[in-house]
């Protein structure tokens, strides 16, 4: 059973409260997220089939490992459309799930995405700094991409270890790396501006959106600069989680060539009609994807320090009663 009781967003954002939004990284996150929420999958190539699922419980359990599954209550912070905990109870790794996120646009997605998977998940709006449940309540609590956008990321550690169950688990993946961050949005902006121009060459004028949709992928990007707030060093955000009172804290770091390749294909997937991107295409970009995270894991980690790597994923666990 899917159900939800929150309100309804607002996709239609006033003047005012986009001005408010840059004081306001809450603000900018929920109108940020709620102005994304019905395009967000198709945006990011989410999908809930075996591609998406492989990649999130490999993710998960390259960090966490396969111990303790399937896991009874699992809570996704920040969910944003579910990709993270939907694809992970649908690989085996938890059986009831809950969703949470600021945005209620999110939250609505999420439950719909799971209502058509036939996944038993309730969701509420939360903030993650109070997050909406009570003493240990949950067996896992997970998140993808969700810290970097939370003003005070140990008083969210603090409450995702209040809500756990004693020897319960955390994971959270898809954090951006300082040196990361750096190269992926000057890799992007770079795709953004030189895929905008020469497609308004009367040659290559059918690979141009229409200019109102690249219009509102620049105000929309213009939010994003501010609800991400943080990028992460991995040994601080460890020391961050056991300040917290985590234990058996560890952070890993992946994707290094697939980042360099990925942020330049996603932009200009992003700036291009959807009809251009074939099948063909597709399977070209997350093929590369595959290969070159197979190098990422297999070479490169050996050799290349953590903190060079685009993702850090994090776990720990809280302390057994």
């Amino acid at each position: 059973m899917t159900t939800v009781s929150d309100p309804a967003p607002n996709p239609h954002a006033t003047e005012d409260e986009v001005k408010a939004a840059y004081a306001d990284p809450k603000l900018a996150n929920v109108l940020y997220h709620d102005w994304e929420a019905g395009t967000y999958d198709e945006k990011w190539s989410i999908s809930y089939d075996e591609r998406c699922i492989s990649y999130a419980t490999d993710v998960f359990n390259a960090v966490a490992g396969e111990d303790g599954q399937p896991y009874g209550h699992a809570m996704e912070l920040g969910s944003g459309t579910g990709f993270f905990l939907l694809n992970l109870m649908q690989g085996g790794v938890a059986k009831k799930g809950s969703v949470t996120d600021l945005s209620p646009g999110m939250v609505q997605v999420a439950l719909r995405n799971a209502e058509k998977l036939g996944l038993d998940v309730d969701g509420r709006v939360a903030d993650a700094e109070r997050i909406p449940y009570e003493d240990n309540t949950f067996d896992l609590v997970v998140g993808h991409a969700v810290l970097h956008h939370i003003p005070d990321v140990r008083q969210a550690f603090g409450e995702v270890l209040r809500v756990l169950k004693p020897g319960g688990r955390f994971v959270f993946a898809g954090e951006p790396t300082k040196v990361g961050d750096f190269y992926a949005r000057k890799l992007g902006q770079i795709t953004w501006y030189l895929t905008t121009r020469v497609t308004k060459l009367p040659v290559l004028n059918g690979w141009r959106r229409p200019q109102s949709e690249l219009d509102e992928s620049s105000r929309a990007a213009a939010l994003e600069a501010v609800v991400d707030i943080h990028t992460f060093d991995p040994s601080e955000l460890e020391a961050m989680a056991r300040g917290a009172g985590g234990q058996d804290v560890r952070a890993v770091t992946d994707e290094f060539s697939a980042a360099l390749a990925g942020w330049p294909i996603r932009t200009f997937e992003a700036a291009v009609p959807a009809e251009k991107l074939t099948v063909r295409w597709r399977l070209f970009a997350y093929h590369l994807w595959l290969r070159l995270s197979a190098l990422d894991k297999k070479v490169l980690s050996k050799v290349l320090p953590r903190g060079l790597f685009y993702n850090v994923m994090i776990t720990g666990t809280k302390r057994p009663s």
